[in-house]
């Protein structure tokens, strides 16, 4: 499985036209979609961000593709907007 993560400080985020780009592709037509709501393993996004390279990201991404095996609950983690794929797993507090 492939998820697309932040790989630098600052944050999650695509340009304005890798947005635009994107929508299409996913058929999405209204103007009120958040960038957060893009599925981090989404196709459409995995393909942009391996045939568009930095192009896609905005000013405080640096976006790369993360493989991982298909069988793992994963979600995405982050300290500052750098992010990283953990294992999902249950905690108290």
């Amino acid at each position: 499985m492939k998820i697309v993560i932040n790989s630098e400080y600052g944050g999650f985020g695509l340009s304005p036209d890798a947005l635009h780009e994107y929508k299409k592709r996913a058929d999405i037509n209204i103007d009120d979609f958040w960038i957060w709501e893009i599925p981090r393993d989404c196709p459409h996004l995995v393909e942009m961000v391996e045939e568009g390279g930095t192009d896609v990201n905005d000013r405080f991404s640096f976006l790369k593709v993360v493989e991982i095996p298909d069988d793992v609950d994963w979600q995405i983690e982050e300290y500052d907007g750098l992010e990283w794929i953990a294992e999902k797993h249950r905690t108290w507090s």
